[in-house]
């Protein structure tokens, strides 16, 4: 069981960072989730040469390896692209502090295993003067997800809810797909009771399919 995510955390105080700046349209041109985390950020991330900005937290050594962000309010607004996430995850983010999110992208996160917490906007601005003198108490986070907690390195902390059926996935380490396969012994047996007082429903395609074959 996976309850606890600890790691450096990048202070990210930008209101209203919608999924278009996190994951920038020219980088949503593949057939699979590889390398999306080059794009993450990036117009954040890179100048017009394509050279990394050193005003940028993430490109900054104090925050490198960093696997929370601490983020101003509305997170992840604007269009629906799950590659937001992806493109999160890919690039080592295993949580986002934020005082609020944007409702699509906040259920793309939590069911792609990506945390999300939400904590009032005082106790967001706390957290972000921590680890933004990363040289005063370090800027490492702690996340305990079954006691709800958020933990500064200097022994601050803030608790935070989580909907119960997301704390238990991941707490163990499941997304959604793997969280509806724990259940996969209940839709078997609704299944079979299904097919069972519905027989004729049963392979309706394949049998007209194999009907229009013959003829």
């Amino acid at each position: 069981m996976n309850a606890v995510i600890e790691g450096v955390a990048a202070p990210l105080p930008y209101s209203n960072l919608d999924t278009d700046q996190i994951m920038p349209k020219q980088f949503l041109r593949i057939i699979d989730k590889a390398g999306l985390d080059k794009g993450l950020l990036y117009d954040l991330r890179f100048d017009e040469r394509g050279e990394p900005r050193p005003d940028c937290v993430l490109n900054q050594d104090a925050y490198a390896g960093a696997s929370i962000l601490v983020a101003g309010p509305n997170f992840g607004c604007g269009s629906s692209r799950e590659h937001a996430v992806w493109g999160l995850q890919q690039f080592g983010i295993r949580a986002v502090i934020a005082a609020s999110f944007g409702e699509i992208f906040y259920f793309n996160a939590l069911n792609n295993g990506l945390l999300l917490v939400t904590l009032p906007p005082a106790a967001v601005d706390a957290l972000l003067a921590r680890v933004t003198d990363a040289s005063a108490a370090g800027n490492r986070v702690g996340i305990d997800l079954l006691a709800g907690q958020v933990r500064a390195a200097d022994g601050w902390t803030a608790g935070f809810d989580l909907p119960d059926r997301h704390r238990r996935m991941f707490a163990q380490g499941q997304d959604m797909v793997g969280a509806s396969l724990l259940q996969l012994a209940d839709v078997e047996r609704f299944e079979a009771r299904h097919w069972a007082r519905f027989p004729w429903m049963k392979d309706v395609a394949r049998r007209v399919r194999d009907r229009l074959d013959a003829a």
